[in-house]
């Protein structure tokens, strides 16, 4: 069989449009609409991301993770600070982060600037995870070698001995981040490539829309 070519795949889109007239002045408010979207249509994951991070050394890292929560300032995730990402973004607070919804041929990009979030915040969110999940941030040394899974499940079944009521602390390694957008572009697949694409851009206190070409 003679092996497949990546580069005649095709596919047309046809689900939708995109207009400046149509949409939320306000970025932010118009991300919600479109996660809800994703919602409604039973989307896997609709709140996964990709985030791309890059630290001194300029060499750019991407993974996905997952939003936890949106408001008036921006898009809120959780970590440990000691990973590679935290430790990147501890170099240079500058990230990107992407959505990709393929279901309604739709993405939005963000750019912006990375904050920790506050303790109280953290702990409130580390401690409405289930007990394992905790457990698993707390005991894990995140994007270091180790020798083996046996090594981390050890630890985790001595930690599981230490609370055996699962009040598990939230470690001092791991709390959320928030992007504050200053960039946010929607991106609606259209007909023959051309696109539609949407970009707003926080200039002096307020949100610009500016029409992108394809």
């Amino acid at each position: 069989m003679e092996k497949s070519k990546i580069e005649i795949i095709r596919k047309e889109y046809l689900n939708g449009s995109l207009d400046i007239d149509s949409v939320h002045p306000n970025p932010v408010e118009q991300f919600k609409i479109w996660l809800q979207d994703a919602i409604n249509a039973g989307i896997e994951e609709p709140t996964a991301m990709l985030l791309a991070t890059t630290g001194n050394n300029m060499q750019p890292a991407a993974r996905m993770v997952l939003l936890k929560d949106i408001d008036e300032n921006g898009f809120d995730f959780y970590t440990s600070y000691l990973s590679h990402k935290g430790l990147q973004m501890a170099e240079n607070p500058k990230v990107a982060a992407t959505f990709f919804w393929k279901e309604l041929e739709r993405q939005v990009r963000i750019e912006g600037i990375v904050e920790k979030l506050g303790a109280k915040k953290s702990d409130e969110y580390f401690n409405s995870r289930p007990s394992e999940s905790r457990l698993s941030a707390s005991v894990s040394p995140q994007s270091n070698v180790i020798s083996s899974r046996i090594y981390l499940e050890n630890l985790i079944s001595k930690l599981r001995e230490k609370y055996p009521g699962n009040e598990i602390p939230r470690p001092a390694h791991w709390g959320g981040y928030k992007i504050r957008p200053q960039l946010i572009e929607f991106w609606q697949g259209r007909e023959n490539r051309l696109h539609d694409r949407l970009q707003y851009t926080f200039i002096s206190g307020k949100w610009l829309i500016d029409r992108l070409a394809p």
